[in-house]
């Protein structure tokens, strides 16, 4: 992702959201940072990518540190695909792709939350090997999200 990137990446972030019914407090398309991804995503810790197809930013995701969680946790974050590039497989490059740089950050357990009406991107961090948890972790801000899953990232 580029500095430049961030009115598309916002752009994505909350028409996605908003195609689910996940806006307003508690969701993720109401985080500070939605307009500033680029800057909230500093190495060596975290890491946002955005997928440019067909001359246009389409989709995007990233990982960075949980918040207010233990060391060596991370979190998988507003990884989002507009309708054009659903489909085509690449969310799974894309999910690929931040895995692997979350294990060479050192992370060993990735945290997701997500809300029930994202089936189709459940599916995909289930064929990855996330699983379900009981709740959520750290301090994410997300009240409203209600689905949370996990990845061991050493095996």
């Amino acid at each position: 992702m580029q500095q430049q990137d961030n009115p598309a990446v916002a752009a994505i972030i909350r028409d996605v959201m908003a195609e689910y019914g996940a806006v307003g407090c508690g969701y993720s398309s109401s985080d500070s940072e939605v307009d500033t991804m680029y800057e909230a995503y500093p190495p060596p810790d975290s890491a946002f990518f955005v997928i440019e197809w067909q001359g246009k930013i389409q989709g995007c995701g990233g990982v960075a540190p949980l918040s207010g969680g233990d060391k060596g946790v991370c979190e998988l974050r507003k990884m989002y695909f507009l309708p054009s590039l659903r489909g085509l497989g690449m969310g799974s490059k894309l999910l690929k792709q931040i895995l692997a740089e979350a294990r060479s950050i050192g992370y060993n357990l990735c945290y997701l939350e997500t809300v029930e009406a994202m089936k189709e991107a459940r599916r995909l961090y289930e064929r990855f090997g996330f699983t379900a948890t009981e709740g959520p972790m750290g301090n994410t801000g997300h009240s409203s999200c209600n689905r949370f899953m996990t990845l061991d990232l050493t095996a």
